[in-house]
């Protein structure tokens, strides 16, 4: 924060809620600020009473001190706009399409066959309901499958714990840690089912990731996966362990040509690009400015007489 006051950038971007705690500061030291918030963290089970009271102040504080509010969902949008009577702008991550690898290593290190096994992704935490998962998939009695998370959590814990004794448990579940770079791509590309079963998500980048990969996806009904826009097939009701397995039998009982996965992908392209998305930031730079600097920061448009 003093670097930012003694530089002066343009604008002080703030990301999440928790580092929005300092917005009050940046706006004394006369910078001007625009704040993303990213989901309520609060709500995450992994939190306790004091870091709740933090989470909360730095909400409010960075929606009311800060000049400009982006939010990435329509669910954050209203809940900004009915705590605290503000308007934002919406804009979501965006999606580059990867290119979708051919080999196996990965699989075949970790014991996989291309198309037949459940893949997850996320850190090891009790809002992502592990345990729904494995029992579903154990209900769902997939003959030949696996089901494989990646992911790993900030530290060992009881949760962590629970899903290891769970995951040992259970046939056919593979533990397989933190991966990146080509390891992660195969595993996102060769999978037969895709699975978020979060009880609260900001925007699920895994779940994108995944329909990027074209990969049929499995996801609880919470308003940050129904704001995807998928058809109903793709939802459960969170917590419904027997609607997932239902849910992982009928797309794992017909299994996804490659024509339609392509068509996921070009989808997924059409609804937000980087080049829009970089273009709307700026706008939300450019209104965070003007107010204080007594004028437009930028020429208008004219306006041709035709269209007056």
């Amino acid at each position: 924060m003093l670097v930012a006051a003694w530089q002066r950038p343009d604008v002080l971007h703030i990301q999440a809620i928790g580092p929005a705690l300092m917005a009050p500061l940046a706006r004394l030291l006369g910078l001007h600020v625009v704040v993303t918030h990213h989901g309520p963290d609060y709500e995450r089970e992994k939190w306790g009473r004091l870091a709740r009271m933090a989470l909360r102040a730095g909400e409010a504080w960075g929606m009311r001190f800060s000049d400009g509010r982006i939010v990435i969902s329509q669910t954050i949008r209203k809940l900004v706009r009915e705590k605290y009577g503000l308007n934002s702008d919406l804009i979501p991550n965006g999606v580059t399409l990867p290119d979708v690898p051919t080999s196996t290593s990965a699989l075949e290190k970790l014991g996989l066959t291309p198309g037949r096994y459940v893949l997850m992704v996320g850190r090891l935490v009790p809002e992502k309901r592990h345990p729904d998962l494995i029992q579903a998939f154990a209900d769902a009695r997939l003959a030949g499958w696996k089901l494989v998370f990646v992911g790993t959590s900030d530290h060992p814990d009881a949760y962590t714990e629970l899903l290891a004794a769970r995951a040992g448990a259970t046939a056919g579940v593979i533990m397989a840690g933190f991966q990146c770079g080509l390891t992660l791509r195969e595993l996102y590309a060769h999978a037969g089912i895709f699975v978020l079963p979060s009880s609260h998500e900001g925007l699920p980048i895994a779940l994108l990731e995944a329909l990027s990969f074209g990969l049929p996806v499995v996801a609880s009904d919470i308003p940050a996966h129904l704001e995807i826009g998928l058809n109903d097939a793709h939802y459960f009701h969170v917590g419904d362990v027997s609607a997932l397995a239902d849910r992982l039998a009928s797309f794992a009982h017909s299994p996804w040509p490659l024509e339609l996965r392509e068509k996921t992908r070009s989808w997924l392209a059409q609804r937000e690009d980087w080049r829009s998305i970089a273009e709307r930031t700026l706008g939300c730079y450019r209104k965070a400015i003007e107010p204080r600097r007594g004028g437009p920061h930028v020429r208008p448009r004219t306006v041709p007489p035709s269209a007056a």
